[in-house]
């Protein structure tokens, strides 16, 4: 007998609009540093996001999304955020939350997030979570 189909062992592909791409692949290739795999003109720029494919699909009347778009998990947000400034990233600050003098707030679970907008206004984040296993 057949068994339901699980996507739990399966590879995650990341998705976010874009409507510049020459901006997209400066932003995303350039300021971020990940590596374009390929050019699938007039419909996505690839990216290899440490193994997971991230899709930037083009869309020439793009509105962001009110939420977090995309996010790294990194083992230091400190450093990631100092770097990610030096890099020319500015980070949004929320009168709502209580983040520190980098802009990283820390989660009751004791989590912390920083979060930065890409040239299409989308929502990005960066976060280290002290109690996930990698």
């Amino acid at each position: 007998m057949p068994q339901p189909f699980t996507l739990a062992k399966a590879d995650i592909v990341g998705f976010v609009p874009i409507s510049n791409v020459n901006a997209a692949k400066d932003f995303y290739g350039g300021t971020l540093g990940l590596k374009l795999v390929s050019e699938e003109l007039p419909f996505a720029l690839v990216f290899d996001a440490n193994g997971i494919m991230l899709r930037l699909a083009i869309t020439p009347e793009h509105a962001p999304s009110r939420g977090t778009a995309l996010g790294w998990r990194v083992p230091n947000i400190a450093a990631a955020v100092e770097g990610l400034s030096l890099a020319g990233i500015r980070f949004e600050r929320y009168d709502f939350l209580p983040q520190d003098e980098a802009g990283i707030w820390t989660t009751p679970t004791k989590a912390r997030v920083a979060w930065f907008k890409d040239q299409d206004e989308n929502l990005l984040s960066v976060s280290e979570h002290p109690e996930a296993a990698r």
